[in-house]
């Protein structure tokens, strides 16, 4: 399956295959840092506002796929905290990989990340650090980078998932 996390509201790209999109949809809350997920229910949130299976979801899913405004290399708000929610995806025990201390994988699934950022004067500095971004953000899921696409928003349309 793959899972979509995007900020538009209207989401209009088309998608090949079994999936999910997880898009605004009323009030999203921020990651508390409760660890509610790590030890009372683990891999689901204990915030129910209709987000707290990102975790499970990402757990199902062979590729994310994020679509997003690029604000200062970074993701939109709203597609950073269904991020933070997600933390359940991962265990709360520590391993060593790369050199570098990340939190185990709970599940088995190895995900491919990939991301379609949008925006009308991406720079070359925030392409980078999106770039960067990504690419740590699959280090820590022990996932792999697919891509890292920068489009203008009208172009959007006209991509394929």
């Amino acid at each position: 399956m793959k899972l979509i996390i995007t900020d538009k509201e209207e989401f209009k790209i088309p998608i090949a295959g079994e999936h999910k999109v997880i898009k605004p949809a009323g009030d999203i809350h921020q990651c508390v840092g409760c660890f509610g997920c790590w030890v009372k229910t683990p891999g689901k949130c204990v915030i129910h506002d209709g987000y707290e299976s990102t975790g499970v979801d990402m757990s199902k899913c062979k590729e994310l796929i994020l679509v997003s405004q690029c604000c200062y290399g970074s993701v939109s708000p709203f597609v950073k905290a269904v991020q933070d929610r997600a933390i359940s995806y991962i265990h709360p025990d520590f391993t060593i990989r790369g050199g570098e201390m990340h939190h185990k994988r709970r599940y088995q699934n190895q995900i491919l990340f990939s991301a379609h950022f949008y925006g009308e004067n991406i720079t070359e500095l925030e392409k980078e650090v999106a770039c960067a971004l990504i690419n740590a953000n699959a280090d820590n899921y022990e996932g792999v980078v697919k891509g890292v696409y920068f489009h203008q928003e009208k172009e959007l349309e006209g991509i394929s998932l």
